[in-house]
């Protein structure tokens, strides 16, 4: 299977396409003329204010004046397993059949959104990363793929031995959390107790982040202010204005090399790592301090081994899952 290099053929190649990136917070959505075409009139809409994705794209395709799209592939923050889709972070449900139907599809392509980046990542220019330590890329290499949002992503691409490339499905943002210093011990077991299982996307998240601050405080004999969001908690965290802020953010980070170094181990990712999703991008310089890197290669025997390994931070004005997407949908 040669998932960057099939090309679609025939009528449906020259089709229009709508193509969707649905997280838990936002759907990105975007229109393609044809196989290969710009990706032209993107829209993000607040997944909150609308009762189903059905209705989303409704409004969505109500809002552009284009041709009605033919076929459709979205990327979702879910496992896809069969034909019904029930989504972690938020509270859509729908059947996949049932959906291609209700809006009139020919054909209608579900994946994973971490598995559309992964599949977006060759494409990505160097205008649209930023290097956070290590040496260069191996070709050819396995790459690594991960990103805190609304909640963990994780997937990757590894080499098909003929040129091509495979993305990865997987979970892996419901590892373990594994603490290393006694603060992060604290953390784990509030965690623990409040949802029975300290996965890393319990910590490494937008709601994780909100967690940290608050078990923190509660540590330190602090009442946790009411109803911050995570935006919020970041927010003071830049401002350096209040420390048990900058304490978890900090952790969030430090978290995430950890987790960052186990899969760049796992898949023996010489061929770099990624970071993705709504929160690092927006960190600034400020990632480029952070315990990240220190923790990514904080593997005893194997820290010159990861020390190699170059990370990148994607910056892209336009989500590249809707680049994934596009490509799920140009295979035969």
């Amino acid at each position: 299977m040669e998932q960057l290099k099939a090309s679609p053929a025939g009528h449906a190649a020259l089709a229009p396409r709508l193509l969707a990136d649905v997280g838990g917070t936002n759907a990105r959505f975007a229109w393609q003329a044809a196989a290969g075409a710009p990706i032209e009139d993107p829209i993000t809409l607040p997944c909150a204010d609308h009762v189903s994705i059905e209705a989303a794209i409704r409004i969505y395709l109500a809002r552009i004046d284009r041709p009605r799209p033919q076929s459709c592939a979205i990327a979702i923050a879910n496992p896809v397993h069969g034909d019904r889709v029930q989504m972690t972070n938020h509270h859509w449900s729908f059947s996949i059949s049932a959906l291609r139907q209700a809006l009139g599809f020919d054909r209608l392509e579900l994946l994973n959104d971490f598995t559309a980046l992964a599949l977006a990542l060759p494409g990505l220019g160097a205008d649209q990363l930023h290097q956070v330590g290590g040496g260069q890329a191996l070709p050819g290499a396995a790459i690594g793929l991960l990103g805190p949002g609304t909640g963990l992503g994780v997937s990757g691409l590894v080499p098909d031995g003929r040129g091509g490339w495979v993305p990865l499905q997987g979970e892996g943002g419901h590892v373990s959390l594994a603490p290393v210093t006694p603060r992060e011990q604290l953390v784990v077991e509030f965690l623990t107790q409040r949802y029975g299982h300290a996965s890393a996307e319990r910590a490494v998240s937008g709601m994780g982040l909100v967690d940290i601050h608050r078990a923190l405080c509660l540590a330190d004999g602090v009442l946790p202010p009411e109803g911050w969001s995570a935006a919020q908690v970041s927010a003071a965290a830049l401002s350096g204005q209040q420390p048990r802020c900058v304490e978890a953010l900090a952790m969030l980070c430090a978290w995430l090399g950890s987790v960052a170094g186990n899969l760049a181990l796992t898949l023996g990712a010489k061929g770099g790592v990624y970071i993705g999703g709504g929160i690092v991008p927006r960190l600034g310089e400020w990632f480029d301090h952070s315990p990240f890197r220190a923790r990514f290669e904080a593997k005893g025997r194997f820290q010159s081994y990861l020390a190699e390994i170059p990370v990148w931070v994607i910056h892209a004005s336009q989500s590249p899952a809707l680049a994934g997407a596009a490509k799920a949908l140009d295979q035969n």
